[in-house]
């Protein structure tokens, strides 16, 4: 991993924390969870069971690290109540239906999740009182389409369900009537790998799932460009984000976590990279989609704004982050205790003793 060069959250600031996450039993979630532990503060997660076998909320017993409560966001009155009773001080709000082609089979349960999970999100923080800052997390594809690298203030849109759903949720927070002393982030990432991500229809998981199976990779949309970023990147922005509403005046504000011109590639160069890492019996076609639907064809973020505010830089290469995740992913093939481990990464990634 790189020297240091980039801000990480404070155990000075999160110890003793009271922290309530949605989507805990999800692979972002997973991580976070993971990572606020090791920095001493006390959890509460509500989400739904996970929704892959295997996944990291298993296989890195996040269950035992939280106070672990299943619920659903679009039940408003209980996940009102599960935060009333923690009452907790920070926010964060991951539970999502995070993928692009699900969307399009299952378009009404991605808005009622993403846009009325998120106003009740809200809606219970509003009711806690102690409650001082809520982190809502959406996604790079809230922006409308286009080939530039998008700021916080370009224009929001959205083709897909998932895109306009996410879209949505910006605009809900931006318009949620907020207490005095709740103060309100909403942050945007790349798309995330690492270890952990078993998720269908991703790229690196199908890699990871197939190659392991002994099969070959079939890859769609080959030169579609993304944001890769390692899933301790935005992580630690969002941390970081939820530090600067805690110390500073403003009640609303926005940041994008996206790496470096040079970790925005295709598709195909990523699906190249892992084969070359994973070694022998690794490789992959190119084959027409047989159900094709609309995604972006390039999507880049713009992240000036987090280095300025946050003095948050990206903490990888892309080949780090490939490699980290390759890593992973051979380390739960052998065996090994998956939670050391990922605790390992995010010790590495933070210079934490």
């Amino acid at each position: 991993m790189a020297s240091l060069t980039h801000a990480v959250p404070r155990s000075q600031f999160w110890v003793n924390k009271r922290v309530f996450i949605t989507g805990h039993t999800g692979f972002k979630g997973g991580w976070l969870t993971l990572w606020l532990s090791q920095l001493g503060a006390v959890l509460r997660g509500y989400a739904l069971p996970p929704d892959t076998q295997p996944n990291i909320f298993t296989s890195c017993g996040v269950e035992w690290l939280i106070e672990h409560q299943l619920g659903d966001v679009r039940d408003g009155e209980t996940l009102t109540a599960a935060m009333q009773e923690f009452k907790p001080d920070i926010v964060l709000h991951l539970a999502a239906q995070p993928l692009v082609r699900a969307s399009y089979a299952r378009p009404m349960e991605t808005y009622a999740t993403n846009i009325m999970g998120t106003a009740n999100v809200l809606d219970a923080a509003r009711q806690t009182p102690s409650v001082q800052v809520a982190v809502i997390v959406t996604s790079d594809k809230v922006y409308a389409e286009n080939a530039e690298a998008h700021e916080e203030t370009s224009r929001l849109g959205g083709h897909d369900p998932y895109s306009a759903s996410k879209a949505c949720a910006e605009l809900v927070a931006a318009s949620f009537p907020l207490p005095e002393g709740l103060k309100l982030a909403t942050v945007r990432a790349g798309n995330v790998i690492g270890g952990g991500d078993w998720a269908q229809d991703r790229l690196l998981p199908d890699f990871f799932k197939t190659i392991m199976a002994g099969e070959f990779l079939t890859i769609r949309n080959p030169r579609a460009i993304r944001p890769w970023q390692h899933v301790l990147e935005p992580l630690c922005g969002y941390l970081l984000a939820a530090e600067h509403m805690w110390t500073n005046d403003e009640q609303r504000n926005t940041w994008n976590f996206g790496p470096s011109q040079s970790s925005t590639v295709t598709v195909q160069t990523i699906a190249g990279k892992l084969c070359a890492l994973w070694g022998q019996g690794a490789f992959f076609t190119v084959m027409p989609d047989e159900n094709p639907v609309h995604e972006a064809p390039v999507l880049r973020l713009n992240a000036k704004k987090a280095w300025q505010d946050l003095a948050w830089r990206p903490g990888m290469t892309l080949d780090e982050a490939l490699a980290a995740t390759v890593a992973w992913y051979r380390a739960f093939q052998a065996g090994e205790s998956m939670r050391d481990f990922t605790l390992s990464q995010i010790k590495a990634f933070g210079q934490y003793e």
